[in-house]
């Protein structure tokens, strides 16, 4: 163990013994834990308003959505670093393992890789996104075409990133925990004058993990100025430079309808040639103009280069038994090179007016974008005895194979291709006050998406210019009662679509190019309740149909059809906030039942939706014993869930549980630790495929220092 790890130890030492004995191997992966801190007003688990759910500054209680606000203070106490930290205190959203190179969420039944956004512009590309520059991550369920545009059929996930903005202050984060995890984390912000600011947020990370052979390495800088005139005119400019190298693991794959028994750590597939590349380039610009106060205009124009590689060898297959034990499982591999290279620019008016007798707050915008994506996929071919094939057998005792024979090739069904995909939309929104007690949110968006698709490969005959263009008109209506002042009750209604060359634009042809998008449509009712200033309880029961997904023409072989459907129907609350001055909670429980409801190109009627557990339920406490100790406790729970739509393979259900304990040594020096399944259950959370089942990680820690300046 180095030298700066045993300091580590030492100086934490008591307050490992706090938390219980761990074992020797325990300070060795990562976790995501908790903080605490003594109760400041900045300091929130309860999030007042939500900054995209309705593009203007309405509180959160008045919208009528479901919406988690995952705030920089639970991020803090969590010691959360990623998209899948954050969605565990999500109800109704777990997350996929995505080929062990991006975020994969699956939203109310619906999964997908691209309805993330940055500060409310689409940030679509695949990849695994880190939370050091991010002061707030929203998540909003259902249908969200009408602010969005395409896709977000199960709902979006947005982040809201730290930007110059004339506060004085400056923190520096070393992170230490197990199996190697290191990271160091810089936010400084700085005014210059009453009109300049600048801030910069940067991250270096390199960690190792409990799966054998695995590591990452990242970083971003992410430097940003502001002007203000003083007469309501603000001009913000951000860029950030984020890069990701990482082993691209897969997990295990199944046996007998369950993952296997493998040991935990055991890397099934080659880790010397299985990896992903991720370098971003993102440029920001934001112009606001208060013209008076009940008038804004905004411009929020990003521009962003992607280059995005990743390569694996990995199970293609379940293990195969000998003798009732598994003997032996297939090796598969393929590469992608997919860079892609994003610009949108939104204009925004807000006026709050009063027309008719009563008050309106006005939305009207409009987006423009341009997508450019080159798509080449090479699968791979190992060499046997008996010839080339795309599967290697390989022993299940011996899982990792370094070295195999294999080589790449262009031909047959690989994807070689270059899109172009444009966006042009208008929309506009109206919040009016019928009465004290009664809200009307009406909301209509055209959008116009076209996608032009060339196809590169040398085996391609006949055509290889298709195109597609679609003409989205997407609603949004919604209704808030206030029968008392802390009490909200709402219905609403949405739709959004996908249009058929699908969330990445992967593929068109002859075929999907002449058919209609699929529609995303969801009945909500729900509850918001204050029940305390600065404590929100939340419920929302809700019916989200999909229709138009493909599926086998009965009457004509090799045809398909849009006659596939999908129906998700659930309930989800929330909690968050302070129960007492010392005391801060925030949870989640979700009923769903997701089916498909008639069949498509990859199930028959019937079968469940995968990544859904029918029950899941997480809870977190922190209490501050005083202004310099405290602790906090976490569980996680949810219940079996089917690794894919086959519905042949379960991944069990589990329960975890995360603890923290916090020091404040002066008033600008915090310390913290974090330990991840405190119970060493073993569990796993989640999947890509039947075959490529990702386990949890066992007991880990992960202790902090921070100063402030």
């Amino acid at each position: 163990m180095p030298a700066r790890r045993n300091a580590a130890l030492i100086a934490f030492a008591p307050l490992i013994i706090a938390v219980g004995p761990l074992e020797a191997h325990a300070l060795e992966v990562a976790m995501s834990g908790v903080t605490v801190m003594s109760p400041r007003d900045d300091d929130a688990y309860r999030a007042k308003g939500a900054a995209m759910a309705t593009k203007t500054d309405t509180p959160l209680r008045d919208v009528p959505q479901a919406v988690t606000v995952v705030t920089d203070a639970l991020m803090r106490d969590q010691a959360m670093q990623t998209m899948a930290d954050v969605v565990r205190y999500v109800p109704g959203v777990t997350m996929g393992q995505g080929e062990g190179h991006r975020d994969a969420p699956t939203i109310r039944g619906n999964a997908t890789t691209s309805d993330f956004f940055i500060d409310g512009v689409r940030d679509d590309v695949q990849y695994f996104r880190d939370l050091y520059n991010v002061e707030r991550v929203e998540v909003l369920k259902g249908p969200n075409a009408m602010l969005f545009g395409r896709g977000g059929g199960g709902g979006i996930i947005n982040r809201v990133t730290k930007k110059a903005d004339w506060s004085d202050e400056g923190s520096l984060t070393l992170e230490l925990g197990s199996w190697d995890h290191r990271r160091l984390t810089a936010d400084v912000a700085q005014p210059i004058g009453d009109a300049f600011a600048v801030r910069v947020v940067g991250l270096y990370e390199r960690s190792e993990s409990f799966r054998d052979f695995v590591t990452v390495d990242r970083w971003g800088l992410n430097p940003s100025a502001a002007w203000r005139s003083g007469e309501g005119l603000t001009v913000s400019l951000s860029y950030e430079h984020f890069e990701d190298d990482r082993t691209v693991d897969r997990g295990l794959p199944s046996f007998n309808g369950r993952p296997s028994p493998a040991a935990q750590a055991a890397f099934f597939g080659d880790p010397d040639r299985s990896y992903a590349t991720t370098d971003i380039d993102l440029l920001n610009l934001s112009v606001e103009n208060r013209v008076s106060d009940t008038l804004v205009v905004r411009n929020r124009t990003v521009f962003g280069q992607y280059d995005k590689f990743y390569a694996n060898i990995f199970p293609g297959g379940p293990a195969v038994a000998v003798g009732g034990v598994p003997s032996a499982y297939p090796l598969q591999a393929y590469q992608n090179d997919s860079p892609r290279e994003n610009l949108f620019s939104q204009t925004d008016l807000v006026w709050k007016t009063a027309l008719g007798g009563m008050q309106h707050t006005l939305l009207a915008g409009a987006e423009f974008g341009r997508q450019t994506t080159s798509n080449l996929r090479r699968t791979g071919h190992f060499n046997t005895v008996t010839g080339p094939t795309t599967l290697a057998g390989v022993p299940f005792a011996g899982p990792t194979r370094r070295g195999l024979p294999i080589f790449y090739t262009t031909t047959g069904g690989d994807a070689d291709n270059r899109v172009e995909a444009t966006v042009a939309a208008a929309y506009v929104q109206d919040q009016i006050e019928l009465t004290s007690q009664l809200q009307l949110l009406a909301g209509l968006r055209f959008d116009r998406f076209e996608v032009e698709f060339f196809d590169r490969r040398a085996a391609a005959v006949g055509r290889r210019d298709f195109s597609r263009q679609d003409d989205l008109w997407s609603p949004r209506l919604g209704l808030v009662f206030k029968p008392a002042q802390p009490v909200s009750l709402y219905a609403s209604y949405s739709v959004s679509y996908l249009p058929s060359s699908g969330d990445q634009f992967a593929s068109l042809n002859a075929t999907s190019e002449t058919l209609k998008p699929e529609a995303f449509e969801n009945l909500e009712v729900g509850l918001k309740w204050a029940a305390t200033p600065d404590l929100l309880f939340t419920a929302a029961l809700y019916r989200l149909d999909r229709d138009n997904t493909t599926a086998p023409d009965p009457a004509r072989p090799g045809q398909i059809v849009l006659t596939g459907s999908q129906r998700t129907e659930g309930f989800e609350a929330g909690l968050a906030g302070r129960i007492t001055p010392r005391w801060e909670v925030v949870g989640g429980y979700a009923w769903q039942d997701a089916e498909i409801t008639s069949a498509t190109s990859a199930s028959p009627a019937g079968r469940q939706v995968p990544l859904v557990p029918e029950h899941a339920f997480s809870l977190w406490n922190k209490y501050n014993f005083n202004d310099r100790f405290g602790a906090g406790v976490g569980i996680v729970h949810q219940t079996k869930m089917f690794a894919s739509v086959s519905n042949t393979v379960t991944l069990p259900g589990f329960t975890r549980v995360d603890a923290a304990v916090f020091v404040r040594l002066t008033n600008s020096v915090q310390a913290q630790v974090n330990v991840e399944n405190l119970f060493d259950k073993g569990y796993f959370p989640t999947s890509h495929g039947d075959n490529n089942i990702l386990p949890g990680a066992p007991r880990a820690l992960r202790a902090s220092l921070k100063a402030s300046f």
